[in-house]
C-alpha cells in the first residue's frame, strides 16, 4: 500500500500540554504552557477595539474579494508605522514593505523561503535557546541553522558569548534576534547591548531578521521598537517578521506581515516581486479578517488609542504578575533564586526549574509548563500566586 512506510512523529509539547490540562479534573491546576494572554478570570479575551472594530467591519464591507499577493494595503502601512514609527525616514523614501502573512509563523516561513530562494547558501543563526518552531521552519527550507549563545547553564544572559560568536560568524549570513520579550527566556538586551550587536551585524556584513512578536508586552508600543528602529536607521537592509497574535489578541485569525527594508525604493520593488512570487506558492493570498480588524484599528485615532490603553492593561498585568510570584516566593526563601523572573519581561519565564521539578510540579500539584522550564506567565492566576510559589517550594526543597 502506498502509505505503509509513514511512520508517526511525536506530537507538539506544547499542544499535548494543551490536551493533558484539559483533562485533568484537579480545579487548583494552572496552565503556564501555551503562550497565549489570559486575564483575570482566566480567559484570553477579545479586546473591545477588536470588537468595536469588527462591528464596524460588519457594517460597512462590501466584499470578500481576493486582497492580493501582499495582503491589505491599509494593514501593511499601519503595520509599517506601528514598527518603524510614522516619521520614519525609510517609509518617506519608500524604502520599507510589509507583506500581510499568515501570523507571525507565515511571516517566518515566508522568510524561510525567500532567504532560500534568493540569497542561495547564505546560513542562518539562532539564538540558544530560541522559539522552537525557528528551527524547524528554517531547517525545512534547507537552510543550514547555527546557534550562538543567548542565555547560559546559570539561567543568565550570556551577552559576552553572544557578541563572540556573532564576530566568528560568515560574512553575509542571517542572523535572527528577538526584538523584545525574548521567547522562551524573557531575557532582553540591554541598550547598549543592542549598539554592541549592531557593531558587529555592520562589521560581518550579516543580514538581521528580528522577529518582533511581542509590541507592547516589554516596556510599551514605543519601547519595544527601539532596537528595530536603531537597525533601521543604521543598515540599509533589514528583515522584521510582525505578529499580532499577542498585541491584538488575534490569535485564531493568523495575522502578520513581513516587512522588509531596502536599500533603495528600486531595489525593495525587486524583493517584493520574489515575496509575492513565493507567497503565491505558499498560501497565494493572505486571510483578510484580522487584517482588515488591525487596519480599521489603526486607522482611526480612538480606536488606536482605545487599543493601546488595552495593550498596556495586559503589559501592566504580566509585569505584575511577575513581580508578585517572587514576592509570592519570599517566605519560602526563594525570592532571591527567582528574582531573574522579576527582571525578565514579556510573556514567558525561564525559571531555572529543571525537567525532573516541571514532571513533579505537573505530577503533585497540576502545574503544567514544558519541560525546559519556560512558563507563560501570563497564565498565572493572581488570586492563587501563594498556592503556585508552594507548588515550586515543595518541588524546589
Amino acid at each position: 500500500m502506498h502509505f505503509d512506510a509513514i511512520g508517526r512523529v511525536p506530537g507538539d509539547p506544547i499542544l499535548g500540554l494543551m490536551e493533558a490540562y484539559a483533562l485533568d479534573s484537579n480545579p487548583r491546576k494552572f496552565d503556564l504552557g501555551v503562550g497565549v494572554y489570559k486575564d483575570a478570570q482566566g480567559l484570553t479575551p477579545i479586546l473591545q477595539a477588536v470588537k468595536l472594530a469588527e462591528q464596524r467591519l460588519v457594517e460597512q464591507q462590501t466584499t470578500k474579494t481576493y486582497i492580493g499577493g501582499h495582503g491589505n494595503v491599509a494593514f501593511g502601512k499601519g503595520i509599517n508605522d506601528l514598527v518603524l514609527g510614522a516619521d520614519s525616514k525609510l517609509i518617506a523614501e519608500q524604502r520599507v514593505g510589509a507583506t500581510q502573512t499568515p501570523g507571525g509563523t507565515g511571516a517566518l516561513r515566508l522568510s524561510a523561503d525567500f532567504i532560500a530562494r534568493c540569497l542561495p547558501g547564505r546560513g542562518i543563526w539562532l539564538s540558544n535557546p530560541t522559539w522552537p518552531i525557528h528551527e524547524t521552519i528554517y531547517a525545512a527550507a534547507g537552510l543550514k541553522v547555527s546557534h550562538y549563545p543567548y542565555v547560559g547553564s546559570d539561567n543568565r544572559l550570556d551577552i559576552e558569548g553572544m557578541l563572540a560568536t556573532l564576530n566568528q560568524v560568515p560574512k553575509g549570513d542571517v542572523v535572527l534576534l528577538h526584538a523584545c520579550c525574548h521567547n522562551p527566556t524573557g531575557f532582553d538586551l540591554s541598550h547598549d547591548d543592542w549598539r554592541r550587536v549592531l557593531e558587529i551585524v555592520r562589521s560581518r556584513e550579516l543580514l538581521p531578521l528580528i522577529d518582533f512578536a511581542y509590541q507592547g508586552f516589554g516596556d510599551g508600543l514605543e519601547q519595544d521598537a527601539w532596537a528595530v528602529r536603531l537597525f533601521a536607521e543604521a543598515l540599509p537592509e533589514l528583515l522584521i517578521t510582525s505578529s499580532c497574535s499577542k498585541n491584538f489578541g488575534l490569535y485564531c485569525d493568523r495575522t502578520g506581515a513581513l516587512i522588509v527594508c531596502a536599500a533603495d525604493a528600486e531595489k525593495l520593488l525587486d524583493i517584493r516581486s520574489q515575496l509575492a512570487f513565493v507567497a503565491r506558492n505558499l498560501w497565494s493570498t493572505p486571510p483578510d479578517h484580522g487584517a482588515a480588524v488591525v487596519a480599521t484599528i489603526l486607522g482611526d485615532p480612538e480606536l488606536k488609542n482605545l487599543w493601546a490603553d488595552e495593550v498596556e492593561a495586559m503589559r501592566l498585568r504580566i509585569a505584575q504578575l511577575r513581580s508578585g510570584l517572587v514576592e509570592a516566593l519570599g517566605p519560602h526563601g526563594l525570592g532571591e533564586r527567582f528574582a531573574h523572573i522579576g527582571v525578565q519581561r514579556g510573556m514567558f519565564s525561564y525559571t531555572g526549574l529543571t525537567p525532573t521539578q516541571v514532571q513533579r510540579l505537573r505530577e503533585n500539584h497540576s502545574v503544567y509548563m514544558v519541560s525546559s522550564g519556560r512558563a507563560n506567565v501570563a497564565g498565572i492566576d493572581a488570586t492563587r500566586l501563594d498556592l503556585l510559589a508552594e507548588a515550586i517550594a515543595e518541588v524546589c526543597a
